[in-house]
């Protein structure tokens, strides 16, 4: 069996990004908080003394049986965190939302950022989208978009 489970997102302060995902897109708490520590997770991380405090949320649309964002924060932290639209690794998370203005101004009213620039594109087949390229509380990419019918 295979399928997916999660997307993991490393936060400055988990505790404050929880909230943006809550109150920007619905995101619930399924009663996975994370107090992790001990021997097999400095294995696993390759951290000494490695500390990780986070929860699960649920993804807006789904069950709680998954898939979540899991957002935690290490007591050891590393990085500028600078996140492009162009850098390699996972480049954004998407949301389907039916109106991407007013959720882009969710998203700004609640700290978040904008990347680019709102847009409506048509693809060769005739459906017709919007987008837009924004960013949550810490600078992680976020893509929202909507489908016209």
């Amino acid at each position: 069996m295979i399928r997916y489970v999660h997307t993991n997102i490393i936060a400055k302060d988990c505790e404050k990004l929880i909230e943006f995902y809550k109150e920007v897109f619905g995101c619930r708490s399924i009663g996975e908080k994370r107090d992790l520590h001990g021997a097999w997770l400095d294995k696993m991380t390759g951290i000494l003394n490695a500390h990780i405090v986070g929860e699960h949320l649920v993804m807006p649309g789904y069950d709680t049986n998954h898939p979540t964002i899991e957002i935690f924060s290490y007591d050891q932290m590393e990085g500028d965190f600078t996140h492009r639209i162009n850098t390699y690794g996972i480049g954004h998370l998407a949301f389907e939302v039916d109106n991407v203005a007013e959720t882009l101004e969710k998203v700004l009213a609640k700290g978040g950022g904008i990347v680019g620039e709102l847009v409506h594109a048509e693809y060769g087949d005739g459906r017709k989208a919007t987008f837009v390229y924004a960013t949550d509380i810490e600078g992680n990419i976020l893509e929202l978009q909507s489908w016209d019918q």
